[in-house]
């Protein structure tokens, strides 16, 4: 149940910004969380220092939150996701303000938690990331799910409409590509066609 806190207890959940109490330093904010957690002391510590080094900032990790940059926020937010050693985790847009060097780091973790058998949550609009780290992928419209699948079966989309934009189309050729297009529209000197598929605009491109 969703409300049941032994579930949550094995959730890990990076929002998009993340926000900290910027008067710790970073391992303090993790030691606070481990005691969220349940965590034995002896844990916290062994856990804390294996995540700091995890994400890169282990030099940083007795400095005051608020001196942080927005990409050292962001790998601290990927330790605090992990230090419960969750079964589910959910990036929201994890590549937020991390340099080259922090999103292959990023793409390096994403992939050794799916080998461990944890299951990630990669929410983003980066189509590129999403090809390069997701299984199955979801579509939400408004908050609607409109697709889900595996990416090859995402992108097999059949063509609806091709739009060519054509300069300097003659009176005479505008009427022979007119009854073949499902719409022609005149801008200034350009000719706007809307062909109804790969079939209508091979006709077309053959006139």
């Amino acid at each position: 149940p969703v409300d049941d806190r032994r579930m949550k207890a094995e959730i890990g959940y990076l929002p998009e910004q993340p926000y900290f109490y910027d008067y710790l330093t970073g391992r303090e904010l993790l030691n606070y969380f481990g005691q969220l957690f349940g965590l034995s002391a002896v844990e916290r510590r062994t856990r804390t220092e294996e995540l700091l080094a995890k994400v890169g900032i282990t030099s940083a990790a007795d400095v005051p939150l608020r001196k942080y940059s927005k990409g050292m926020t962001q790998r601290l937010g990927v330790a605090q996701a992990l230090l419960n050693r969750p079964k589910i985790v959910f990036f929201d847009e994890p590549m937020s303000g991390l340099d080259p060097v922090g999103r292959r780091e990023m793409t390096l973790l994403v992939r050794e938690l799916q080998g461990s058998g944890v299951t990630v949550f990669f929410c983003s609009h980066i189509l590129p990331d999403v090809e390069q780290l997701c299984d199955r992928v979801a579509i939400l419209d408004k908050g609607k799910l409109v697709a889900v699948g595996r990416m090859s079966e995402i992108l097999d989309v059949s063509i609806d409409t091709i739009e060519v934009v054509a300069e300097n189309v003659e009176a005479e050729l505008e009427g022979k590509l007119r009854p073949l297009c499902r719409a022609l529209e005149r801008v200034g000197t350009r000719v706007r066609l809307s062909c109804a598929g790969q079939a209508d605009f091979d006709a077309a491109a053959a006139e």
